[in-house]
């Protein structure tokens, strides 16, 4: 394998060269001479060519290193410009934004909100990335992430926006129908539509202030990784369904879909916004992080969420 160029040392000693001893690169450099000058006797015994004429008295380059010393300028300074255009990018609302997102919530509520950030800062390109996979954040580069659920211990910092009940919904024609369960346990004589990644689809859980936990398994007519997948066949009436409340809101306010068992809770899950650790997150995500922060934690099924939340 080619060993990588030994930039450290190239950098060392175009300083030589500049100053014109090893003295005075190390003095400007803040280095002690002996490491200035074991790195350029490491370079040329990589090079097997002297770079320097040295006497008592003074040094100069040989044509090797007067050579050399022009390309190593040259790459220097087209280091230099590089470090400037990517610090610079991390100080200013400019360069792109990997953004993950759960499919029927990044469709439904996050996209709606881009444009406005979009038309504030136009030279921000935002890459979205939709799926109710939990995706690995660092493997997968994204610079911000929302996930909805109980998080795990995590390295990634996470800000969290606000609770998101899970309710029981059914359509009024299926209640007619089948009746209304008023305990978990009259479950067992309906149907239900489950989420295929939420956690423990079966039995489902529930929690009443007096009458503590219980869970109850059902029949199961639909499965789907994707809540509003459920949704078809919910509205058509054919069973019931846990649903995220803002995946069902407008339709519990019209009364397309009823809340059932209002006084049996399933534990509240949460919305929050991942990003990774480490020091120096660029401006254009902190702005990011700050606009989606205020948007959504103002969402009306997020403000009757966070009541009695902490």
């Amino acid at each position: 394998m080619t060993p990588l160029p030994d930039l450290e040392a190239w950098a060392l000693f175009a300083k030589v060269a500049e100053t014109g001893s090893f003295a005075g690169a190390a003095a400007e450099l803040g280095l002690s001479q002996p490491t200035v000058s074991k790195a350029v006797k490491r370079l040329e015994a990589r090079l097997k060519t002297a770079l320097f004429y040295r006497n008592s008295r003074r040094i100069s380059l040989t044509e090797s290193g007067q050579a050399a010393l022009e390309q190593t300028t040259q790459l220097l300074q087209a280091a230099q410009a590089l470090e400037e255009q990517v610090s610079s990018q991390s100080r200013s609302l400019r360069g792109s934004i990997r953004v993950a997102a759960p499919m029927s919530f990044g469709v439904a509520h996050l996209a709606p909100l881009l444009p406005g950030f979009m038309a504030q800062h136009p030279e921000v390109m935002l890459d979205l990335h939709l799926s109710d996979e939990q995706v690995d954040v660092i493997a997968g580069g994204f610079d911000v992430a929302l996930r909805i659920a109980q998080l795990a211990d995590s390295s990634l910092l996470a800000r969290r926006l606000c609770h998101v009940r899970i309710l029981l919904v059914a359509t009024p024609g299926y209640v007619q129908r089948y009746g209304k369960p008023k305990h978990p346990r009259d479950l067992a004589q309906h149907q239900a539509l489950q989420y295929g990644h939420a956690r423990g689809t079966a039995p489902w859980r529930f929690v009443h202030a007096r009458h503590g936990s219980f869970a109850q398994s059902m029949p199961t007519a639909l499965r789907a990784n994707n809540a509003e997948a459920l949704t078809p066949a919910l509205k058509a009436g054919l069973g019931l369904a846990l649903q995220p409340e803002f995946l069902v809101w407008h339709d519990v306010q019209s009364g397309t879909l009823q809340h059932l068992m209002p006084e049996w809770q399933v534990d509240p899950i949460a919305l929050h916004l991942l990003t990774p650790t480490g020091r120096g997150r660029p401006v254009r995500v902190q702005a990011l992080v700050d606009y989606l922060a205020a948007s959504l934690s103002e969402a009306p099924w997020a403000q009757i969420s966070r009541m009695g939340s902490d």
